[in-house]
């Protein structure tokens, strides 16, 4: 195996210091008042030599690794995914790195990733916690790494939250349902108490309250395979043979729905008029195509990493939490937009 080349190595065959190279690499070049002949031949040869830094060493010289810790829930969800890739992109034209980590919502796992993180010198986080881990995050933040949580967050806990307006999202989607002929809407969501999830929830209860209709709700637990949920499901549907609107708390349960709803025959939106919350592009393929509550994905990784910039360049005794909501879009499409009934004609 080919010895990994340092910065000792570059001095000796360039013959300058090798505080010189460090300077050159770590872009201080002008500031040092380092020729550009130098600097040239420093970085030609580091290219030529596919020089990788150490990074464990840099972080024990500086006391930052400029790497940034990411745990979603599922990492491979478009949601989660879109966000990822808005916030490396931006992390990376500031010199930072990114490690990510699927936490599956699950409190074991998340507790281990943040030891696993700490252990490689992770800068900073920015975590969409599951539940459980408060006392983990407030750990970090005791030790004065700056953290920033997102999607959901602990309303007990001192921390930056960027959010999005979830109960004003499913509010008014309920409200869409009603005003097109729906008057009798469900709400398929998750068992959790989560906020994102809450929110949800008690947006949809607030909407029907308002003009006296029970609630109608089914709650999935996460960890549930998508056919036992496509056959809860259809259950849901069958025992409330009234309900004509079903309002999905997340993207993944509409597609459970919508498969549901095709076993059963049911016609899209005549019989049930669907919206869920969390647009995917694949809402657009469907017929009719799905309406839904699409979520700002670029201005919530733009929030997140200004957020987290301005924490990393702020001392800790001086640092100031504070929680961004955002708003919702709703997006309409056929699938919530009720066919006019044709009169019948008389003889």
């Amino acid at each position: 195996m080919r010895k990994k080349i340092s910065i000792h190595d570059i001095a000796r065959h360039l013959n300058v210091s090798a505080t010189t190279v460090s300077f050159v690499l770590n872009g201080r070049a002008e500031e040092m008042r380092i020729g550009a002949e130098v600097k040239k031949r420093v970085l030609d040869y580091a290219e030529t030599t596919n020089y990788r830094p150490n990074l464990v060493a840099k972080s024990l010289r500086t006391g930052k690794s400029r790497i940034i810790g990411m745990m979603v829930e599922d990492i491979s969800d478009p949601f989660f995914a879109s966000i990822a890739r808005g916030i490396e992109r931006k992390a990376y034209q500031l010199g930072y790195k990114i490690f990510f980590a699927s936490t599956e919502n699950q409190t074991s796992n998340a507790g281990d990733l943040i030891k696993v993180f700490r252990e490689r010198q992770v800068d900073s986080y920015i975590i969409a916690p599951p539940p459980g881990i408060a006392s983990e995050i407030q750990a970090l933040i005791e030790h004065e790494h700056p953290v920033i949580l997102f999607d959901r967050y602990f309303p007990d806990l001192e921390t930056t939250n960027v959010i999005v307006d979830n109960y004003n999202g499913t509010r008014k989607a309920t409200d869409h349902l009603r005003s097109n002929g729906s008057s009798q809407i469900g709400f398929v969501t998750l068992e959790s108490a989560q906020t994102q999830m809450h929110d949800r929830l008690q947006g949809y209860l607030h909407a029907i309250a308002q003009w006296g209709q029970a609630p109608c709700i089914l709650q999935l637990p996460y960890a549930l395979p998508a056919n036992s949920s496509v056959e809860k499901i259809k259950a849901f549907i069958r025992q409330h043979k009234e309900m004509d609107g079903i309002l999905f708390g997340t993207n993944y349960l509409a597609f459970s729905g919508l498969e549901a709803i095709n076993e059963l025959g049911r016609k899209i939106p005549d019989d049930l008029a669907v919206v869920s919350f969390d647009d995917s592009r694949f809402f657009r393929l469907f017929t009719p195509p799905v309406s839904a509550v699409a979520q700002p994905l670029e201005k919530i990784a733009e929030t997140i990493i200004s957020l987290l910039m301005k924490s990393l360049d702020t001392p800790a005794s001086k640092r100031c939490v504070e929680t961004i909501v955002l708003e919702t879009e709703f997006i309409v499409r056929k699938s919530s937009l009720k066919r006019k009934k044709t009169p019948s004609r008389t003889r």
